[in-house]
């Protein structure tokens, strides 16, 4: 099975020593990739800039923004079996970035922000990809219903949701504790390690390929 994991953050340039980002481990995205690859999988991890070791046997494609992560998942998508989007993508970045360092000028200055394309709600779309289809929701509330508002537009046959404005678990964590959210029904999965926790979403979007398959040979 060929599975595409995307992992980290992105960076988005404001100058040439300067960038917007956010607090993303990739944790959770690597471990997912080390499930899979341990089960004998064909992965391919997409992944931002992070302080992580390389999980063994798999295939890694480096990213720094959103445009990079963009490209690369346009291009692996097509042989992709599963494909799974953990990585937390800026949702913007600036207008203009300039050849050399801004300078120190005033008080304050101004950044103009322009909408970065939206990696997952183009897989269905833009990339054409029919397959199992699972992303993240990083929320700090209404997470359920947010969560699933973000499965309906964007296709997905799962959502992992959970709450980053919790200290004791996300981002920069170990564990997380995290929702299921399918189109019929959320299951909860109490806190655990992210390594436990991937492992359990890898036996999970296997479970929805199998049911896609099976849908379609009937």
């Amino acid at each position: 099975m060929n599975i595409l994991i995307t992992a980290g953050p992105t960076c988005e340039a404001i100058d040439p020593v300067r960038f917007l980002t956010n607090k993303s481990s990739g944790k959770m995205g690597y471990a997912m990739a080390e499930a899979a690859a341990k089960a004998g999988h064909q992965v391919t991890l997409i992944s931002g800039p992070t302080n992580l070791d390389l999980p063994d046997y798999v295939d890694y494609v480096p990213v720094v923004s959103a445009e990079d992560m963009y490209a690369a998942v346009e291009h692996s998508i097509k042989k992709a079996d599963i494909a799974i989007f953990a990585a937390a993508v800026a949702d913007y970045r600036p207008a203009t970035v300039p050849d050399q360092k801004i300078k120190k000028t005033g008080d304050t200055m101004t950044l103009e922000l322009i909408k970065n394309k939206d990696i997952l709600g183009s897989a269905r779309s833009a990339f054409d990809y029919q397959g199992p289809l699972i992303g993240f929701a990083a929320e700090t509330q209404n997470v359920e219903s947010n969560a699933r508002g973000k499965l309906e537009r964007k296709g997905c046959n799962l959502v992992i949701a959970n709450d980053v404005s919790r200290t004791d678990i996300g981002f920069d964590s170990s564990e997380n504790e995290i929702l299921l959210i399918y189109p019929d029904r959320t299951e909860p999965l109490p806190k655990d390690s992210k390594t436990q926790l991937a492992s359990i979403i890898i036996e999970k979007a296997l479970a929805i390929h199998a049911t896609m398959d099976d849908s379609k040979s009937s």
